[in-house]
C-alpha cells in the first residue's frame, strides 16, 4: 500500500516498467493511494515480476509519501526466532 502525502509540481511519479507501453506511471497527488499485489493470482507463493516499480526523480517540488506492507503470512514469528 502506497499513499502520496503531497502534490508534486513536476516528476516524482511511480513507474511500472513492465505494465503498459509506454510504462504505467502514476502521478503523485495528495491523497492518492496505490495498492498492487506482488504475487501471482494463480500462485500466491510466486513473485509477479511485472510489479517491479521505481520512484521517478522529482524535478520540481517536494514529494512526501508513506507505505505499508501487507503480508500474506506470519512474518513476525520467524523473525523473532532468528530465521
Amino acid at each position: 500500500f502506497f499513499l502520496y502525502l503531497s502534490d508534486v509540481e513536476e516528476g516524482g511519479g511511480t513507474r511500472f516498467n513492465d505494465l503498459g507501453n509506454p510504462p504505467l506511471t502514476i502521478t503523485p497527488k495528495r491523497g492518492r493511494a496505490l495498492l498492487w499485489p506482488s504475487v501471482l493470482n494463480e500462485s500466491p507463493a510466486d513473485w509477479d515480476a511485472r510489479t517491479m516499480h521505481e520512484a521517478m526523480p522529482v524535478i520540481r517540488g517536494t514529494k512526501f509519501a508513506t507505505n505499508a506492507w501487507i503480508y500474506l503470512r506470519d512474518y513476525v514469528t520467524p523473525t523473532e526466532e532468528g530465521c
